[in-house]
């Protein structure tokens, strides 16, 4: 079956029992892999198996994906198998592996001066799912292509460019063939219009904008801390042909990088861009030189097309047709709320089989769910923020567990 990223805002682990990619598991390539075991910026050897590499997803025009691939630290032969997908469209994979839900963080709270510190994440899904890091669409993070066509993708064409990565991924590691694969993401890795239909509702909408400009949209409790981002960068630095390195300095000044209060997560963000760029660090992941410039945590994708206008109709045809889905969200984000995940839920007219409840992690209530039929669960995050994983960590290991495991209920 054709996999699409047009699923909804904050769709989470859409379970594809059997995929074109698992079909193929056979014609494997068994080309060299780049295993990691250190990475500057962590003492001692990585507690976690790492890989990371390409897979050409456009032969006319050089598109190639970028990967970072984490076995699962429980049972890599039977646990499940995650694609994760970034939102944006254009946040690098690796905002996902160190800020949401990968093994490694910043030592943000002890850094002082000098090269940043990395420190082994406990709550990390890979503690129970072996998890594919996926720079897309082209021209995320260390994704490139060598034409500048190949940057010219839509929703739907990155959804074929997914479909030939998970083919030609698995045919190359065929002793994941037979795990249960799961796709998730966050933000934009799903797409839904919401767009106002009337005078009215933009007026509304309008009020409520001009109301809560100073509100930290994806965290309503934290403070605004500004953004950490570079100036967008333009297609030739992104392809490969005589590229440069590009010095391009972030907004914040490098002297005031974390100026701001230690409870400022953007001060993360910031050092990932001293980690990312360094050239010892590439080389360990296996950067292939010229490929791009400056490596952004999100850039704005020029070329992209946005040709889905609704993804309701893709919800219907996959959960009708027998997959599992699990959409949630962190109920302190204002920029993607729960009562509009709730919304659009309501559309696909089906009935609850298991009516609102909260859901418990660590015998605390983390949240409140309803299971809907067609396989369908939603749920919410207590104190989660946009990125749910990035804000409770240990509740989302929770949530993701309990709905992989054989019961599959939260």
């Amino acid at each position: 079956m054709d996999m699409c990223m047009g699923m909804a805002k904050l769709l989470l682990l859409l379970l594809l029992v059997v995929t074109a990619g698992h079909g193929h598991a056979a014609a494997a390539a068994g080309k060299e892999r780049n295993t990691i075991t250190h990475v500057k910026g962590f003492d001692g050897p990585l507690p976690f198996a790492l890989e990371t590499g390409y897979v050409e997803v456009d032969e006319a025009h050089g598109a190639e994906l970028f990967y970072y691939f984490i076995q699962s630290e429980r049972s890599p032969r039977e646990d499940p198998l995650i694609l994760w997908i970034t939102g944006g469209p254009g946040c690098s994979a690796l905002s996902g592996l160190l800020f949401e839900i990968g093994p490694l963080k910043f030592d943000v709270a002890g850094y002082t001066e000098g090269f940043p510190r990395l420190v082994y994440f406990e709550d990390s899904w890979t503690r129970v799912s072996n998890v594919i890091f996926l720079d897309a669409p082209v021209g995320t993070g260390f994704s490139y292509a060598r034409e500048e066509e190949g940057l010219d993708v839509s929703l739907t064409g990155t959804g074929t460019h997914l479909r030939v990565f998970l083919q030609r991924w698995i045919a190359d590691h065929p002793e994941f063939a037979s795990n249960p694969l799961y796709i998730g993401g966050d933000s934009y890795s799903g797409d839904f219009v919401t767009t106002p239909r009337n005078a009215q509702c933009a007026n509304a909408l309008m009020a409520i904008t001009m109301a809560t400009f100073a509100v930290n949209p994806v965290h309503i409790l934290e403070p605004m801390c500004g953004l950490a981002l570079r100036p967008p960068t333009p297609v030739s630095s992104i392809l490969s042909t005589g590229t440069r390195r590009r010095s391009a300095r972030l907004l914040v000044q490098e002297a005031d990088r974390l100026a701001l209060p230690v409870e400022c997560r953007d001060n993360g963000y910031r050092l990932s861009y001293a980690w990312a760029d360094d050239a010892e660090v590439r080389a360990t992941l296996g950067i292939r030189e010229g490929s791009v410039g400056a490596w952004s945590r999100c850039v704005t994708l020029t070329h992209f097309r946005h040709d889905v206008a609704s993804t309701v109709p893709y919800h219907t045809n996959l959960t009708r047709r027998g997959y599992r889905a699990l959409v949630y969200n962190g109920d302190h984000d204002m920029d993607m709320t729960f009562v509009g995940t709730q919304a659009w839920i309501r559309t696909l007219g089906y009935p609850a089989v298991a009516p609102w409840r909260p859901w418990y992690a660590n015998r605390q209530v983390a949240g409140f769910t309803t299971e809907y039929a067609h396989n369908l669960t939603f749920a919410t995050v207590k104190g989660g923020g946009h990125t749910a994983p990035e804000y409770r960590p240990k509740e989302c290991l929770a949530m993701l567990d309990r709905w992989t495991s054989a019961d599959g209920r939260l």
